[in-house]
């Protein structure tokens, strides 16, 4: 029995933390940290589209 995943579940799920991180990015103009951090969850956030929301577009 192979498992069946759901792309398209996956890719909306990363746009949904890519725009909560954007929030947070923003709200956190007045403390550094929360920058710097939303900044690496950000590149992450990158990379899941890199290999998974670039395949969806093709």
């Amino acid at each position: 029995m192979s498992a069946q995943i759901d792309i398209e579940a996956i890719d909306n799920n990363i746009k949904t933390m890519k725009k909560a991180a954007e929030e947070l990015s923003q709200m956190g103009d007045d403390f550094p940290a929360i920058k710097r951090n939303t900044a690496r969850i950000l590149a992450s956030i990158k990379m899941l589209e890199i290999n998974v929301s670039d395949i969806i577009d093709l």
